[in-house]
């Protein structure tokens, strides 16, 4: 049985990933259809249900009830999901202003469905960020008739959910001209019941499994190789900076003094009240990749372009990083001019774009490099038509910044936080891995304590200042967007850095090989916000992102991310110290399980908010899908008492590095390859 167990699982498994893949070439109706909502589908998650079940009896799991509570769970959860699958019916129900409607059109184009009660249309409405064109929510107003006791008006905007009968309605679309809406609609008054209790039976089994004396977490925070010190950090390394000088020709621009005066000038920018520097670092940034250039401030280059264009546009500045445009360009160097890009009144960008020839929907490269070419060049000329800088207006509908958040942004904007701390974690954490590596090998000589001691403290004073000023990083950041910091991938990314320093000053103590961790893993995650094409603008919150389950849903799951980050170079580790795999193993198996619970409580409070805010708490979008094998992969090697693969450490260890691969594929392949719903996250 448990062969046959495993050849479910692992067929589940490969159905999954190989679904996402098919769902780029074929579409999402394809995918759905043919698969998700295929018979041989839901058979195949019956099959591992009712082996589950099988494997709980036999395995005598009434006698451990937090683990009989865990897989139960998971029973209790695809039987929700039956239910929805077999009694649920969704769709969308359009609403004209003036018009009554009883119909909703059922999902998949089958059909009208009746409703038991006459909607109509008051008005619908989009609310804005003051003084910007971002939308902040959308509205629809709504007059319910053929109910017990008369109509009544309601509304329905983003993340505000209106129920009546058992029937849900989400706000969804709008018509262009905003005299119709669109609603999904969803009646599942049996399944969405069955499914949250799952997803709560699910939650405090796992805690129950962390605090049960008798499970093997408690049994592994106990084990004697554990509870020794074993591994000792090394020293840092401090790099200087060098100062970039203007040079070359001098550009007409203002002087440092007028400069300065601009910086905390208020206006609108990206959907927001920022200072005057924000916006003229991010078009430096836009240009150059640089946040100075030539010694000159973002103010000294912005109203240089603003008010001396003439003598800007021959200036060699705008980088383009395709070498095959460069080529076509007839450049020299990595940067062009403005007057590079144009042939007298010619644009020899739109040339190039006309003569390419279509290869289908996936752009190429060099069309890529075309665009973002271009998008530069649209920067410059909106500088100059006077639409790219928005200042406040004067009747006081926007409210200005306060003093305080103008300093912060200020101070934000000038200290390269992510740029300094990445330098700094990386340095650090390659010595420290070395340092591992040699101590592990080379024989404890004597009378070394006093001086590991010390090191072991210079290390620690380091761990906390790198977490001090990672701290007033994303403080600041938190400040001054007015929200917390996790809608994006740089913001997120940012977290992650966090999490892993907060894990490792945490656990230096007991596992002192957390320390180097920390820093080698905090520092490629800042490398990767910074190199990664991630968006580090502060920017307003799209309205499906307004929610409370946000924060709580994106944290979990970038901590489960953090320790199974952990796990991987745990295993590097173990496989090149092959006299301390075992108790690594030991160590390994003691993350497992909340770094596989983490993931999980983040997976439910991200299906939640997703029933919340259009109405399907899953989806079997890529993200989805590729989180469930991510954590599938991870759940396996829980299962050591049955399955004797993991109890070989060498063989642990092997498996923990490789199935980091699917938290790499989950959080970046899916953004980059797959696309999909959560591709804003990105």
């Amino acid at each position: 049985m448990k062969r046959f167990f495993l050849i479910t699982y692992v067929s589940l498994l490969v159905v999954l990933v190989a679904a996402t893949f098919v769902e780029q070439a074929r579409g999402t109706a394809f995918v759905g259809e043919h698969v998700y909502r295929s018979v041989w589908f839901c058979v195949l998650w019956g099959v591992l249900a009712g082996l589950t079940l099988v494997a709980c009896f036999r395995t005598r799991l009434r006698r451990r009830v937090p683990l009989l509570l865990l897989h139960g769970s998971f029973l209790v959860i695809l039987l929700g999901a039956l239910i929805t699958f077999v009694g649920g019916r969704e769709g969308y129900v359009h609403l004209v202003v003036g018009e009554d409607t009883r119909h909703f059109l059922s999902r998949g184009g089958r059909g009208l469905s009746p409703l038991p009660f006459v909607l109509r249309l008051d008005s619908f409405r989009i609310r804005y960020y003051p003084g910007t064109e971002a939308p902040q929510d959308y509205v629809s107003h709504v007059r319910v008739s053929g109910l017990e006791g008369g109509g009544q008006a309601v509304t329905v905007s983003m993340n505000r959910v209106w129920s009546c009968g058992g029937y849900r309605f989400y706000q969804s679309s709008y018509d262009p001209d905003l005299r119709g809406s669109w609603l999904s609609v969803n009646h599942d008054p049996w399944g969405m019941g069955v499914t949250y209790a799952g997803y709560a039976l699910l939650c405090l089994s796992m805690l129950a499994v962390l605090l049960s004396r008798a499970g093997e977490f408690r049994r592994l925070l106990r084990h004697p190789l554990l509870r020794k010190g074993g591994f000792l950090a090394v020293c840092l390394l401090a790099g200087a900076g060098m100062a970039v000088q203007a040079q070359g020709r001098r550009l007409p621009v203002l002087t440092l003094a007028q400069a300065d005066s601009l910086a905390a000038v208020q206006v609108i920018y990206h959907d927001r009240v920022t200072p005057l520097n924000t916006l003229a670092r991010d078009f430096l940034l836009k240009l150059t990749g640089k946040p100075s250039y030539k010694g000159l401030t973002p103010e000294q280059v912005l109203g240089g372009w603003l008010l001396h264009p003439e003598g800007w546009k021959d200036e060699p500045m705008i980088r383009i990083r395709s070498a095959a445009l460069r080529e076509r360009l007839g450049l020299e160097g990595e940067c062009a001019s403005l007057g590079d890009l144009f042939d007298g009144q010619t644009y020899r960008l739109q040339a190039f774009w006309d003569a390419l020839p279509r290869r289908g929907d996936r752009p190429s490269a060099l069309e890529k490099a075309i665009v973002e070419t271009d998008e530069k060049v649209g920067l410059i000329l909106m500088l100059q038509n006077g639409t790219l800088i928005r200042p406040l207006p004067a009747d006081g509908s926007v409210r200005p910044l306060p003093e305080a958040k103008v300093r912060a942004e200020l101070l934000y904007n000038r200290i390269p936080f992510a740029r300094l701390l990445f330098v700094f974690n990386l340095t650090v954490g390659v010595l420290a891995f070395g340092w591992l590596l040699w101590r592990g090998i080379r024989p404890k000589p004597a009378g070394d304590g006093r001086w590991l001691r010390r090191v072991e403290r210079g290390w620690a004073c380091a761990l906390w200042a790198a977490l001090a000023v990672q701290v007033a990083d994303y403080g600041l950041r938190w400040y001054v967007g007015g929200r917390i910091p996790l809608s994006n991938g740089y913001e997120t990314m940012q977290f992650l850095s966090l999490a892993v320093l907060c894990l490792a000053a945490l656990l230096r103590r007991r596992f002192p090989v957390f320390l180097p961790f920390g820093f080698l893993l905090s520092g490629f995650a800042l490398l990767v916000s910074h190199l990664g094409q991630m968006n580090p603008q502060l920017t307003p919150l799209a309205p499906v992102l307004l929610s409370p389950w946000l924060s709580a849903h994106v944290s979990l799951i970038m901590m489960s991310y953090a320790l199974f980050s952990f796990l991987m170079l745990n295993g590097v580790l173990a496989l090149c110290v092959r006299r301390e795999a075992r108790r690594l193993m030991l160590l390994g198996r003691l993350l497992l399980y909340p770094a596989v619970f983490l993931l999980g409580a983040g997976i439910v409070l991200g299906a939640v908010w997703a029933n919340e805010s259009w109405g399907r708490y899953w989806s079997w979008d890529p993200k989805e899908t590729w989180a469930l094998v991510t954590w599938m992969l991870y759940a396996l090697p829980l299962h050591a008492r049955s399955l004797r693969f993991f109890r070989r450490p060498r063989l642990f260890h092997a498996y923990m590095a490789a199935a980091f691969l699917a938290v790499l594929m989950t959080y970046f392949g899916v953004n980059y390859l797959l696309g999909g719903m959560h591709s804003y996250a990105g």
